[in-house]
Formats: structure tokens, C-alpha cells, sequence
């Protein structure tokens, strides 16, 4: 099974036709795959648990993990640069997330624990640090983005 997403597709080539024209740059961030896998991803979730996606129609949310691989091969067709995808957790902390954090929980003490707890989830690998990823696009002339290392 290979699970394929027009609308991604047609959103992609969209933001990577005005980034190859006009210039600028571009991240999404979702959960995914940075390579391409077969199998279903399709999920369904209420009450941030998982059901199947047949136990409560209407009343759970239908998901399924994006393919950043084929999202970039989409950018990339386009003459857009394709700066890289990395896992959320790698390139949060390329910009520096645990400087941040120190320097945050230090200037306020008293949440300091909320702002750590905050840090973990978003860079744990067992929370949200590598299942979501982030993938940067720019214009032919834009400089390199920070956190990714670039693909030719």
C-alpha cells in the first residue's frame, strides 16, 4: 500500500512555484516520514487516544503522517531549493531551543519547571522531538536555512 495525498501535493507546488518566482522561504512542520514508506498511516484520535478509524465516525479526528520525501521531490520539480527536513527535536535545538529555555526558566523561576516540560515536548525523541518534522524550502537566490543542511 502507498498512501498518496493530491492536496499536499497541489499546496506544495503552489508555495514552491512563488518561492522559484517571487523568492522568500518556506517551513512545514507535521508529523511524517522523511523517506518514503509504504503502509497505512491513516489514524483516527479523540481525546488525544487513538481509535480505530471505523469506532466513532464523527467524532474522532482522521489523520494520516505526511511524506516529506514526496513533498520535496513535488518542491523541487518546481525550481524551488529544497533545504532539507529534519527531525523536529535536531532542528529545534540547531536554533539554539536549549539556550532559549535556560534563559527563559532563569529570567522567571517560578516556571521554570513549566518551561523544561514544554522543551521536552517539543525535542524529546519519545514525545514530539522525532515523529514531527520540519522541512524548509526557499527561493533560488535565499541564503541557506538555519537547522537543515542543504540538498543539491
Amino acid at each position: 500500500m502507498i498512501e498518496t495525498s493530491p492536496a499536499c501535493a497541489a499546496i506544495v507546488t503552489e508555495v514552491a512555484d512563488r518561492l522559484a518566482v517571487q523568492g522568500g522561504a518556506a517551513l512545514f512542520i507535521d508529523y511524517g516520514h522523511a523517506d518514503g514508506r509504504t503502509g497505512s498511516s491513516l489514524q483516527a484520535v479523540r481525546g488525544h487516544e487513538k481509535l480505530g478509524v471505523f469506532d466513532a465516525p464523527g467524532e474522532a479526528d482522521l489523520s494520516a503522517h505526511v511524506d516529506f520525501a514526496q513533498m520535496a521531490a513535488v518542491a523541487g520539480a518546481q525550481g524551488c531549493r529544497v533545504l532539507g527536513t529534519a527531525t523536529q527535536g535536531d532542528w529545534l535545538n540547531a536554533l539554539g531551543i536549549e539556550q532559549r529555555a535556560a534563559a527563559l526558566a532563569a529570567s522567571a523561576p517560578d516556571q521554570a519547571d513549566s518551561v523544561m516540560s514544554a522543551r521536552d515536548r517539543l525535542i524529546a525523541p519519545d514525545q514530539m522531538g522525532e515523529l514531527f518534522k520540519v522541512m524548509g524550502l526557499a527561493g533560488p537566490n535565499w541564503p541557506e536555512g538555519a537547522g537543515f543542511q542543504t540538498t543539491k
